[in-house]
């Protein structure tokens, strides 16, 4: 079953790399999707592809590895769009 999740990250989260964090193990995961950094500070994360890959993904976002300082993942589903490949902006 594919899944696709708009994550909105709260925190300490732009120019420490988290937006290569994120796509790296999207990637691994062979998830789709994007990382953008928002002009508030945050970064807005879309995932799209298998739900298994897409929940271990999401779990990750605010994990100890994630770079800079998390302090909130707020997540919604969203209609599946048939998107490949990762980007970052």
């Amino acid at each position: 079953m594919t899944r696709r999740v708009v994550a909105v990250v709260s925190g300490a989260v732009q120019g420490v790399g988290y937006r290569w964090f994120v796509r790296s193990r999207a990637e691994t995961a062979g998830v789709a999707g994007s990382a953008t950094n928002l002009a508030d500070g945050r970064v807005e994360v879309v995932l799209e592809g298998d739900a298994d890959a897409v929940a271990a993904v999401l779990a990750g976002l605010d994990g100890a590895d994630a770079p800079g300082r998390v302090t909130d993942v707020d997540v919604r589903d969203d209609a599946a769009q048939g998107m490949t490949g990762f980007t970052t902006g």
